[in-house]
């Protein structure tokens, strides 16, 4: 008889940004255990964030729209039969999620570093982290799993081309953000669009088919409708990036590719972009809160479209002396 291998969960359901910062403590858990089933769950919305990735052996969808699809995720989780559990999110109910999983060892934050505070309690192992970086964190979170080999690699899926995208080269961005505080005023980018221009560069917009309607009366930029597979394909061929402290920007980050970054009430320090090759602009007045405002952050508003266009010309510059 066959005997099962034994299974590690990773528990990171959403949303972008933090699914791609966790992505290097996967890859570290891969090297460590490779003897072992690596399965995460996911909500659906992220799976293809995930699409064959080398580092993971078995996704597992969590659904939670209604309680038959919640309680089917849970059985099958359940039937893992997981070795170890390790919940990357840290709130109550992904505490909550990996407990009922029955694992023999369930890794998280300690009460006082978890996401949620009552979060800390429920996992067998708590830790403390030390570093400043949230994938760094992550890494540590993993290494106290047993991740004995550190590998900083983040597997982007290759997306699929979707719309039109310019001919030429162009510039990326997304202006939307997870809440309005973290966003930069639409007027701004139908300024840069034309400094841009006058350079040879196009700039596209990319948004979700629900929010186009909102930059579409915006003079002079280009916009690019898209799915996530859409997103990764057109920040694969983008020449540079702009980003806010959102999941485009992350990604762009893990594909490193050149570009420059608009921080507001969010601290860089802590969920910046990783690896260096983005720049950080942030107005020497911004106070760091993570509280989901409804208005744009006026910190925000003190970054002026020409802080911007020489950001990103001088990102482009040392892109191109690079090559």
């Amino acid at each position: 008889m066959k005997t099962r291998q034994p299974a590690v969960l990773i528990i990171r359901l959403s949303a972008m940004g933090d699914i791609l910062s966790t992505l290097p403590a996967v890859s570290s858990l891969r090297k460590s255990f490779p003897e072992h089933r690596l399965i995460w769950t996911i909500a659906p919305k992220w799976l293809p964030l995930l699409e064959g990735n080398p580092d993971i052996d078995e996704i597992v969808p969590f659904h939670r729209n209604g309680l038959p699809s919640l309680l089917a995720s849970l059985a099958c989780l359940r039937a893992i039969k997981p070795e170890i559990a390790i919940d990357f999110q840290t709130l109550i109910y992904t505490a909550a999620i990996g407990r009922l999983a029955r694992p023999r060892l369930f890794y998280g934050w300690d009460a006082g570093f978890a996401r949620e505070f009552l979060a800390g309690y429920l996992y067998s192992r708590r830790i403390r982290y030390r570093s400043e970086h949230v994938v760094d964190q992550n890494l540590e979170l993993a290494a106290a799993a047993g991740a004995s080999e550190t590998a900083c690699e983040f597997h982007i899926p290759a997306g699929s081309p979707e719309g039109a995208l310019p001919m030429g080269p162009f510039v990326l961005a997304n202006p939307f953000a997870g809440w309005a505080a973290k966003e930069w005023p639409l007027a701004n980018y139908a300024a840069l669009s034309q400094a841009l221009k006058a350079e040879g560069l196009a700039l596209v917009l990319n948004v979700p088919p629900q929010r186009r309607r909102e930059v579409e009366a915006l003079r002079g930029v280009e916009v690019h409708v898209s799915t996530l597979p859409g997103l990764i394909d057109a920040t694969r061929r983008a020449v540079v990036v702009l980003g806010l402290d959102s999941g485009p920007l992350h990604l762009a980050a893990a594909l490193r590719k050149p570009g420059v970054a608009l921080y507001g009430p969010t601290d860089p320090v802590r969920n910046g972009p990783y690896g260096g090759t983005v720049r950080v602009i942030r107005a020497a007045a911004a106070r760091t809160s993570h509280k989901r405002r409804k208005q744009i952050d006026p910190s925000m508003k003190t970054i002026t479209v020409d802080q911007v266009h020489d950001a990103l010309r001088a990102v482009l510059n040392t892109a191109g002396s690079r090559a």
